[in-house]
């Protein structure tokens, strides 16, 4: 069954370990707020499952080796997405065999994110990957060349569609087997995890999609939604509780974000 994660604003992170599967961790919040810090060391204390990302979507490059191997050794993630580079394949590879040699604590195991600005390099980093060791691969949702390979009039649903075509391309070639463990980073539209169905390879999802468009006051529809919410958790994570939060709305999302993808 595939684990799915929504990133939440702080004054949710507790109601958020009754919606999620597991808990998905941005090192850069653990070093900026104790609340924040003090939520996952008892996640972690109580068993919880936690996967601790390296922040580049949110702060625009991954932290720094030193603020993430002390959290790694604190929190003691079950899984730790190393330093990756946006859209540059090189320097992501030059960090996954620098990272493949690093020790971490037992228990924690190590997931590389694809990064390309094409299919071709999509492939040549993910084989890559794997040869170095990586048993676990991520992608992320925003790639610019996901428009190049399906160029929808819509940017949000041809990123969708991109990066599902992506992924099915690797699978036809064999790049990609059903026995991988891949994990997929965000979405445009929530639909898209639907569209995975047959795909065994695809073990967790994070994405804040239903609480961003929760905050927008948008509904989600029988079919999802034809863009994605412009809000950031950036912007809102600080957010106060009282500042017109529809928890009847994000309830609405939640459910609904289960059974237009059938999970």
């Amino acid at each position: 069954m595939i684990k799915i994660s929504h990133e939440t604003p702080l004054f949710l992170l507790e109601d958020s370990k009754y919606f999620n599967d597991y808990d998905y961790a941005l090192v850069h919040l653990l070093d900026e707020d104790p609340e924040y810090a003090a939520y996952f060391i008892n996640a972690k204390e109580k068993g919880r499952y936690i996967i601790l990302d390296n922040s580049l979507h949110e702060l625009g490059e991954s932290y720094g080796d030193k603020g993430l191997l002390k959290w790694v050794d604190k929190l003691r993630p079950q899984e730790f997405i190393i330093p990756d580079v946006w859209q540059d394949r090189n320097a992501s590879v030059v960090n996954a065999r620098k990272w493949a040699q690093i020790k971490l604590p037992e228990g924690v195991e190590k997931v590389a994110v694809v990064q390309a600005t094409t299919i071709h390099e999509a492939a040549t980093c993910y084989q890559t990957y794997k040869d170095l060791g990586y048993k676990k691969i991520a992608f992320s949702y925003g790639a610019s060349y996901y428009n190049d390979v399906v160029p929808h009039p819509n940017p949000d649903i041809g990123k969708a569609l991109g990066r599902l075509s992506v992924i099915s391309a690797l699978f036809k070639t064999k790049v990609i087997s059903q026995t991988d463990r891949i994990h997929l980073l965000g979405c445009s539209v929530p639909q898209e995890f639907g569209w995975y169905r047959g795909f065994e390879c695809i073990e967790s999802i994070d994405t804040s999609n239903p609480v961003m468009a929760t905050l927008e006051n948008i509904r989600y529809t029988s079919a999802g939604l034809d863009s994605k919410p412009k809000a950031n958790m950036n912007d809102y994570f600080y957010m106060d509780a009282n500042d017109n939060f529809n928890f009847e709305t994000l309830t609405h999302n939640l459910n609904k974000f289960r059974t237009i993808n059938n999970l």
